[in-house]
């Protein structure tokens, strides 16, 4: 009865035409060529018309415009504070526990308020590792209640 069994699960697996030992299809990016294969991209986060802010999707983005590689560079946009915006900052949050529950107390602030003005500033995804960024304005409130939060597990260069 065990071969049995075995032999039918090998037989559902080996029927699907489409698994050929890649990630194509994998993760919703099937097929997708590696742009670093020319070299390591620079994103802006949220897009090129959306500064860093509360209210927008930050997690519905990163998964949208994944693959991230290693060498790509995230570049954090906002404006600095003033009468008519709130102030920003971007965390670094150390695990999924405290990405999911938008604790700040181990993260690690990579962004002051001021640093998203201009051309704002850059981080470099250089570790194989899952990342988690966050505003940490109003103890977490941007990032609990304002989906300003996403998380990053940059691939190794190569096709995917």
């Amino acid at each position: 009865m065990h071969v049995c069994c075995c032999n039918a699960i090998m037989l559902l697996v080996t029927q699907d035409t489409a698994w050929n030992h890649t990630n194509s299809g994998f993760w919703g990016f099937a097929g997708r060529k590696n742009a670093t294969l020319g070299g390591s991209r620079r994103i802006i986060v949220g897009g090129s018309d959306q500064n860093w802010h509360f209210g927008f999707n930050y997690t519905d983005w990163a998964i949208k415009n994944a693959p991230f590689y290693l060498n790509d560079t995230l570049v954090f946009k906002y404006d600095p504070p003033n009468d008519t915006t709130f102030p920003h900052s971007v965390y670094l949050l150390p695990n999924f526990w405290s990405f999911q529950n938008c604790d700040l107390k181990r993260a690690k602030k990579i962004g002051e308020v001021s640093d998203g003005g201009g051309d704002g500033f850059e981080f470099v995804l250089k570790r194989w590792q899952p990342h988690y960024f966050a505003c940490g304005e109003r103890d977490g409130f941007h990032c609990k209640v304002g989906l300003m939060k996403f998380s990053v597990w940059p691939l190794i260069p190569g096709y995917y």
